[in-house]
């Protein structure tokens, strides 16, 4: 569905403008127009960034038709430069670009035009904004949390893994630790008087020891 919108949003375009666009810009727009700006593309271009991968606006064009590994971060870069445009507009969209377009303006003119800024200087701006919006930095603090939960995931398995040692060790002998010697709450005092209860005989009642006496014979 996503892409059966994309080449809508492309097929519009080219209805409406007759002049020549750069690959970059007629990608960008319709990966916008069509909804496929999303988390992904950020991911993708915050990924770029970290590599250090920003390219010129030849070099994504040159993206755009390579592989689809490199095209998938293209696309979001491409997405990114058609949203400085309308960031770089008074009326922060592209309405006014796309009406000079449509009246026949070149690409470059209308550029000039909307943005007051050339190709070359729009290329430096965008790649600079590139540079600030979706570096590492932005790129860590956006998945911090996720990491933090990670981490504290981890740690607490660790942890319990290394409480949970001496009875397991214990399961392996044959025998059953209390939970004084697993590292529980238990008493040390109750688990060695059960130790010594186990170990000694019987004792008997005072009545029981009398009747012994009296059953002795004498001597």
């Amino acid at each position: 569905m996503e892409t059966l919108r994309h080449e809508l949003a492309h097929l519009a375009l080219h209805q409406a403008v007759t002049v020549r666009l750069p690959l970059w810009f007629d990608e960008g727009y319709a990966t916008w127009a069509s909804g496929q700006w999303d988390v992904f593309d950020r991911l993708s271009i915050n990924l770029a960034v970290a590599r250090g991968e920003i390219p010129t606006l030849r070099e994504l064009d040159a993206a755009l038709r390579g592989s689809r590994v490199t095209a998938d971060a293209a696309y979001a870069l491409a997405a990114s430069a058609a949203l400085e445009l309308a960031r770089r507009n008074p009326t922060g969209t592209l309405d006014p670009l796309l009406a000079q377009l449509e009246r026949g303006t070149g690409f470059d003119e209308a550029l000039l035009a909307t943005t007051g800024m050339d190709a070359e200087r729009f290329e430096d701006a965008w790649r600079r904004s590139v540079r600030t919006r979706f570096g590492l930095f932005t790129w860590l603090a956006a998945t911090g949390f996720w990491f933090t939960v990670s981490g504290l995931v981890v740690l607490g398995y660790l942890l319990r893994r290394r409480r949970d040692r001496p009875r397991r060790v214990a399961l392996d002998a044959g025998w059953e630790v209390t939970d004084w010697e697993a590292g529980g709450e238990g008493s040390p005092g109750g688990a060695q008087a059960s130790t010594r209860q186990d170990s000694r005989p019987e004792l008997l009642s005072a009545e029981e020891g009398n009747a012994v006496d009296r059953k002795a014979p004498e001597r």
